[in-house]
């Protein structure tokens, strides 16, 4: 999220937070475009007026990057000509201030249900894995796994990007907060008990750690060793 007035971001936060959502924020453009093309983001939700790049000038510079995460612009300018301004520099949806936040929640709940892209698949699978994301639920050959949030989040990380290394940086980004200071071996740890929920019992494991670099989610087929 970009947005400079610290009481709106803030109630902003508390509320995306409380209803399910991992948030980052920042104050000023450059920087929430800087995060926003690294690709770890399902959305963006921007106000209009930032110091250093504005929120249309960042919109159109993303979409010569990412085509299509989604984007919510905020804005206390609400003419037809802003908001066709917006619409055009590439917003999927545009919000006059004031707002209430359950209409943003609902406005960036139906633009995830409109997404195509893959990562907002509702079902991701491995093998006899399955993550449903918007239910919420994981099982494995049809036994349901109770996990923790931030198990259930570094899952889903691995699962879209099953068959690839997913760095310990990575897992840190999609389960913690930007602003969240790793102490010692903090991602390991939360890796070796949603391998005990997800591997343990099983003939197959599915969890590997790829050495010096990260973990994958494999196939059984494509698995050479139990690691």
């Amino acid at each position: 999220m970009a947005e400079d007035d610290r009481r709106t971001a803030d109630y902003l936060v508390r509320g995306l937070t409380e209803s399910g959502h991992i948030v980052d924020r920042v104050d000023d453009g450059e920087t929430a475009l800087a995060m926003a093309v690294e690709g770890i983001y399902d959305a963006l939700v921007v106000d209009r007026k930032l110091p250093g790049i504005d929120g249309v000038t960042l919109v159109r510079r993303l979409r010569r990057r990412d085509r299509r995460m989604l984007v919510l612009m905020l804005s206390g300018i609400a003419t037809t000509t802003d908001r066709v301004e917006g619409l055009q520099a590439g917003c999927d949806d545009y919000m006059a201030k004031p707002y209430s936040f359950g209409e943003l929640l609902a406005r960036l709940e139906a633009l995830g249900r409109r997404s195509d892209r893959s990562r907002h698949r509702a079902v991701l699978r491995v093998g006899d894995l399955e993550l449903d994301t918007e239910l919420r639920t994981v099982s494995r050959a049809g036994r349901v796994i109770e996990l923790q949030r931030r198990e259930y989040l570094l899952l889903e990380q691995l699962l879209r990007h099953a068959g690839q290394v997913v760095t310990r940086s990575m897992l840190l980004e999609a389960a913690w907060t930007y602003d969240f200071e790793a102490r010692g071996h903090i991602v390991d740890m939360h890796i070796h008990r949603l391998r005990q929920k997800i591997d343990d019992g099983f003939e197959c494991r599915l969890i590997h750690t790829v050495t010096g670099a990260g973990y994958t989610v494999r196939e059984p087929d494509a698995a050479t060793a139990q690691t």
